[in-house]
């Protein structure tokens, strides 16, 4: 891994005028990371000019402020892109160039996602976490429509971890409310101590080929179920909500937390990149960038931040049962 180059504006412009960009930075030779360093005074359209050329190249523009892929510190942003490039610049393209519809973002990210199960970077978390097995063969999922249509996650003894079986119960609970409630709000919440502590580590790994793993996501994902009833759907979460959670309670109209919430992302300290819409549902609350650089420093964060994000839409009072 080489050093990694620190660009002002005239630096900048005379890199990405180079016939040999690619074969200068990016991850594929060890350049992963690009450091922007404006002034206050350089022309806006400049610095867009020089992004427009990086665009296309698995590299992360990172910066204390102004235009970049992700703005931060940029010594822990650096080195995190380092610790693992494959991640943090598969996240960062796929972030630039996604799609504004949210089923083609959602296409687009799985195959991203499908990209990172193969690589190197997930082999060896998978490697570092050994095997586990479940024991478990309890409904993940309720569905009642008495006073009002509820969708409930019920694996609490596992806070609620997402396994196979759990996200196609939930993705058959949103279709079966879509039809028994075609004009009346939807509530999702779960039960136990947390709303969701995320996809269940059991599983991942359990399917080799990371082209067939696209392919049951596609068919079986609960985002395009959760989609379809989002502008009535209001959720409420607490205790950690992690990963899958967070990502499909974001594509709802109305997120309510309970002061005790905790979120996090810590997918790409797994190697891989959010995969049940993410990228889209919580980009479309927070802005990319600050999703970029939620993921890169593996936060995690309380109800104040996720409000002042903009992440969640309220937090409930301290006396109201989760």
């Amino acid at each position: 891994m080489t050093d990694t180059p620190r660009w002002d504006l005239a630096a900048a412009e005379a890199a990405v005028a180079s016939l040999d960009l690619a074969r200068e930075v990016g991850a594929a030779v060890g350049v992963p990371a690009v450091v922007l360093d404006p002034s206050p005074t350089d022309p806006d359209e400049r610095w867009d000019a020089v992004l427009g050329r990086l665009t296309p190249l698995a590299v992360v523009t990172v910066a204390e402020w102004g235009r970049a892929d992700v703005i931060g510190p940029v010594d822990e942003l650096v080195a995190a892109i380092i610790a693992r490039p494959q991640a943090a610049t598969t996240t960062a393209v796929h972030l630039r160039t996604l799609p504004g519809e949210p089923l083609a973002a959602l296409h687009q990210e799985s195959l991203a996602y499908a990209t990172l199960q193969g690589g190197a970077e997930h082999a060896a978390w998978l490697a570092s976490q050994g095997r586990r097995t479940r024991n478990d063969d309890a409904p993940r999922v309720a569905l009642t429509d008495e006073p009002d249509t509820t969708v409930t996650l019920t694996r609490s003894r596992l806070h609620n971890l997402l396994d196979r079986r759990g996200r196609d119960e939930l993705t058959d609970a949103f279709r079966a409310a879509a039809l028994i409630a075609p004009d009346r709000p939807i509530r999702w919440r779960a039960d136990g101590p947390s709303f969701c502590a995320g996809g269940d580590p059991a599983e991942f790994g359990a399917v080799a080929d990371s082209a067939t793993a696209h392919l049951i996501r596609m068919a079986s994902s609960p985002g395009p179920a959760v989609l379809a009833v989002a502008d009535r759907l209001s959720v409420d979460v607490h205790g950690a909500c992690v990963g899958a959670g967070i990502e499909l309670a974001a594509m709802a109209a109305n997120v309510v937390a309970h002061p005790d919430t905790r979120f996090r992302l810590p997918e790409l300290t797994m190697g891989l990149m959010p995969g049940v819409g993410g990228t889209w549902s919580i980009g479309r609350r927070i802005g990319r960038r600050l999703l970029l650089q939620w993921l890169l420093l593996d936060l995690e964060i309380d109800v104040d931040t996720a409000l002042a994000w903009r992440l969640i839409d309220g937090v409930a009072a301290n006396d109201e049962t989760p």
